[in-house]
C-alpha cells in the first residue's frame, strides 16, 4: 500500500464511521477502497470489520445521551445480536465471499419500504392497539428479538446496510423518537463487529495497515456522525436513510 492508497483508506475510513453513525453502511465505502488497493475479498471484508471497531464504540459513546433509560432494552436486543453476530462471522469463514449477495439487495430494499412506511404504519399500529386496549411491548416483544438476530447474522457476515435494517425494525415495532432508536442501533453494532471482530483476529487473515488506517478514521468520522445525526430533524433522518440505503442496493448490484 503506497502513500496515496493510505490516504484513501484513512479517508473512507472517516467517511464510513460518519455514515455508520448516521445511518449504516459504511462498509460501502471502505470495503472498494480495500478491494482497489489490492486486497483479497476476504481479506478486505476481516479487516474492514475489524477496523470500523473503534468507529462503532466512537459513534456510541456519541450517542450515549440517548441511550439513556434504555439499558435493559440495549442488552436484550444486544443478546441477540451478539448470537448472530458470531453465527455470522463463522459463516464467512465457512461460505463463498458471494453467498449472500443475492439476497442482501432484497432485504436492504424491504428495510428502506419499512422506514418510508413507518410513520403511517406505526400510526395503524397505534389505533388498533387503542381499539384493543393493548399496550405496546416496551422492548418490541420476540418479533424484535427474532429480526435482530437475523439481520445481526448478515451483520457479523458483511454489514453493509446493517444499520437500516435495525432503523427499520426498531421503528416499527418500538414506540420511540427515532434518535433514541438511533442509540440503540450504533449499541448493537459494538456488539456485532466487536464479536465478529474478536473471531476474526484469531482466525482470519487480515491487514495490520489497513485495519489501523480504518480504526483512526472511523473512530473520528463516529464522532462526527453523533454530532451530525442528532441535529437532524425525523424527517431529514428518514430521508439520509432512505437515500444512503438506495445507494447501498445500487453499489451492491453493480459491484
Amino acid at each position: 500500500m503506497d502513500i496515496w492508497e493510505a490516504v484513501a483508506v484513512l479517508a473512507a475510513g472517516i467517511g464510513a464511521g460518519t455514515i455508520n453513525t448516521i445511518v449504516g453502511s459504511g462498509t460501502l465505502i471502505t470495503f472498494p477502497v480495500l478491494l482497489a488497493t489490492g486486497l483479497p475479498p476476504i481479506t478486505a471484508n476481516v479487516s474492514n470489520n475489524l477496523g470500523l471497531v473503534p468507529g462503532s464504540v466512537s459513534g456510541a459513546i456519541g450517542y450515549r445521551r440517548e441511550l439513556a433509560g434504555q439499558g435493559r432494552r440495549t442488552v436484550r436486543l444486544g443478546a441477540a445480536a451478539l448470537v448472530g453476530g458470531l453465527t455470522g462471522a463463522l459463516l464467512l469463514l465457512s461460505l463463498p465471499s458471494r453467498a449472500f449477495d443475492a439476497i442482501v439487495p432484497v432485504l436492504i430494499a424491504l428495510a428502506l419500504v419499512l422506514v418510508v412506511l413507518q410513520p403511517r404504519l406505526g400510526r395503524a399500529i397505534q389505533r388498533r392497539r387503542e381499539r384493543t386496549g393493548s399496550d405496546a411491548h416496551r422492548d418490541g416483544g420476540p418479533l424484535l428479538l427474532l429480526g435482530i438476530l437475523l439481520s445481526s447474522v448478515y451483520g457479523g457476515y458483511f454489514g453493509a446496510a446493517q444499520g437500516v435494517i435495525y432503523l427499520s425494525l426498531m421503528g416499527l415495532l418500538l414506540s420511540e423518537d427515532l434518535q433514541r432508536i438511533n442509540a440503540v442501533k450504533n449499541a448493537l453494532a459494538v456488539v456485532v463487529n466487536g464479536v465478529a471482530a474478536l473471531v476474526f483476529l484469531f482466525v482470519a487473515e487480515f491487514d495490520w495497515l489497513a485495519v489501523l488506517l480504518i480504526a483512526v478514521g472511523s473512530a473520528f468520522g463516529g464522532q462526527i456522525g453523533a454530532k451530525v445525526g442528532r441535529r437532524l430533524p425525523p424527517a431529514v433522518l428518514r430521508g439520509v436513510i432512505v437515500a444512503v440505503g438506495t445507494a447501498a442496493i445500487a453499489l451492491l448490484l453493480l459491484r
